[in-house]
């Protein structure tokens, strides 16, 4: 699966979720619970709100669009997810941990990579105080390029 990551942190238990809702400040409803389960405890990729809602809704079928983005709002700010941002295009990540991104440009999936000095880059101009370094490589995956693809 193009989308799994060896330091991810895969939340199952229901209790699991409970205590790390409460953790972050956020009262455990079941609405909260089914957009959480949404992401299938990090596996489930990059998805758009809309994705979210339709798996949310798979579980909670009375599940209001405006609560899942309400409440994908409120994880955001509770550190739970993290946003990706694609043109105008927002897919949200339950990988916190420090990565940035590839996106194939055939296929459109989008990858957690770990490129080599993206951490390390810095502006000359010291009117500028860089607090996060957020990368996008754009490109084609092995399955895109590869020969047998064409």
């Amino acid at each position: 699966m193009p989308n799994r990551r060896s330091d991810e942190q895969v939340i199952a238990e229901p209790n699991t979720v409970a205590a790390l809702l409460r953790e972050r400040g956020l009262r455990v409803t079941p609405q909260r619970r089914a957009i959480f389960a949404a992401f299938e405890g990090g596996r489930a990729g990059h998805p758009s709100a809309d994705e979210v809602y339709r798996r949310a809704r798979s579980q909670l079928p009375e599940l209001s669009r405006g609560t899942v983005y309400n409440t994908l709002n409120e994880f955001v700010s509770a550190g739970l997810l993290t946003v990706v941002s694609i043109g105008r295009v927002q897919l949200y990540d339950a990988n916190t941990a420090d990565h940035h991104h590839f996106r194939c440009r055939s296929c459109n999936r989008l990858y957690d990579v770990h490129p080599i000095g993206a951490n390390k880059i810095s502006l000359t101009d010291d009117f500028f105080m860089v607090e996060q370094t957020t990368v996008l490589l754009d490109g084609f995956c092995g399955e895109c390029a590869s020969p047998s693809a064409a």
